[in-house]
């Protein structure tokens, strides 16, 4: 029988299910509306579909790495609570997305969701999710990746379950690139580019519009305030490239003058931090408690 926009829009209104599962479950279930909504709920999709709405900033930041190293990824995964995070199953979802990524390079993160987790698996991703929401009781979110390839050894550092790093050398050794991979992930701020070059145009004019502004303010004249917007630029680029920041084990020295020394460049690098630029809901507890026995 033909399914009807009035019946999706019904089921969806009901259960929080997404149009095509809702679709295929009334097609599956001859267009019986009470079937329907049974069959998503044992599924677990209903269930999925309601928690998508809540925030999840939590989760695993996961690298994966080729054996000869010279392919690597870095996946991030979020839930609700580190309490999920530590969980062996989320884990394992989260690890296996990264070997996807590492194997089958998908262009982006809704291609990577339409892959099997693990090979030979019928279910997608996306299935392995839901099915995982269903179990754990929290939203889950494939966020993002980023994959790399190299003709050399990538160096690779983790810091926790927060923060991933890579770090692609031209000459050095693996001690070398370890030790950049840790200051990368250490260093803050944290670098957005390797070298001057690099950094965008239009976030060095934003931070002398904002540092002209503020040489005004002292009431110098033209001259003095020009040479303090061209000295708080050159802090600005030191303190944002790789090559002009402060070696954090070793601070009398740059980043760019370690690696002169050890005759060694940075071709690129890759820098996943946990949760960043999500917008976190935070609560004071008390208000929390105070808000529930106003409602009660």
């Amino acid at each position: 029988m033909a399914i009807t926009a009035a019946q999706v829009k019904e089921l969806r209104e009901r259960t929080g299910s997404g149009m095509m599962e809702c679709k295929k479950a009334l097609v599956d279930a001859g267009g019986d509306l009470e079937a329907a909504i049974e069959a998503l709920r044992k599924s677990g999709m209903a269930k999925a579909d309601k928690k998508a709405s809540r925030i999840a900033a939590e989760g695993l930041v996961v690298i994966e790495l080729s054996d000869d190293k010279k392919t690597a990824a870095i996946v991030e995964v979020n839930c609700e609570t580190d309490f999920v995070a530590k969980k062996d199953d989320f884990q394992s979802f989260a690890g296996a997305i990264a070997r996807r990524v590492l194997a089958d390079n998908p262009a982006d993160v809704d291609a990577l969701m339409a892959m099997p987790l693990n090979d030979g698996d019928a279910a997608t991703i996306e299935d392995a999710r839901k099915s995982l929401i269903a179990t754990i009781g929290e939203n889950i979110a494939v966020r993002r990746f980023t994959r790399v390839e190299s003709n050399v050894p990538l160096a690779s550092y983790a810091h926790g379950v927060r923060i991933g790093v890579l770090v692609e050398l031209d000459g050095g050794d693996a001690e070398l690139g370890k030790d950049l991979a840790m200051h990368i992930a250490a260093h803050d701020p944290r670098p957005v580019c390797v070298s001057e070059e690099q950094v965008p145009v239009d976030m060095i004019e934003r931070e002398r519009e904002i540092f002209t502004a503020q040489a005004r303010e002292s009431g110098k004249p033209d001259n003095i305030i020009e040479k303090m917007i061209e000295g708080r630029i050159r802090k600005f680029l030191g303190e944002v490239t790789l090559l002009g920041q402060s070696f954090v084990k070793d601070p009398d020295l740059t980043v760019g003058k370690l690696l002169e020394q050890a005759g060694a460049g940075v071709s690129r690098f890759e820098r996943v931090e946990l949760g960043e630029g999500i917008e976190k809901k935070s609560e004071n507890f008390a208000d929390e408690v105070m808000a529930q026995v106003k409602g009660g």
